[in-house]
């Protein structure tokens, strides 16, 4: 397996938690960001770093990944289309997305972004608490078991 992650949003603390699992289990791990991020010395974790631009570190992931392999993001859009290359995702809060339900999921993305250009305050996510960096770490231990 090889993990991939969709790293200029995902949150420091899960950043480590990954960095910990991937030397641990010995998991090649590639960071996806249009920043340079400090890594740490393994020769498991390597950054692709891209240009920035809307969806370019998206398309990006999209075209390395590969049925099986793991992501983690928060992006929905590209949860469906790594979902559609055969490809397991998880949320940086430890939801595991699956072809059941993305639909869905993108459907009320799509709305609260409509609601969003109306003028709407809809608020954002919740701060990522330690339930969530605690199930997160549950939900990859297990699939990297």
């Amino acid at each position: 397996m090889h993990i991939w992650v969709d790293a200029d949003a995902c949150p420091k603390v899960v950043r480590d938690i990954l960095f910990r699992a991937a030397i641990r289990t010995q998991t090649p791990l590639t960071m996806v960001a249009n920043h340079a991020l400090p890594l740490p010395n393994s020769p498991l974790i390597k950054q692709v770093q891209v240009p920035k631009g809307f969806d370019v570190a998206d398309d990006e992931i999209v075209s390395r990944i590969a049925p099986g392999e793991l992501l983690i993001t928060a992006d929905i859009p590209l949860a469906a289309e790594a979902l559609a290359k055969g490809a397991v995702v998880l949320s940086p809060r430890g939801e595991r997305f699956n072809t059941g339900t993305i639909k869905a999921k993108l459907t009320m993305r799509d709305f609260m972004d409509t609601l969003r250009a109306s003028g709407i305050h809809t608020g954002g996510p919740d701060t990522l608490s330690a339930a969530d960096r605690q199930t997160f770490a549950n939900q990859l231990d297990q699939l990297l078991r």
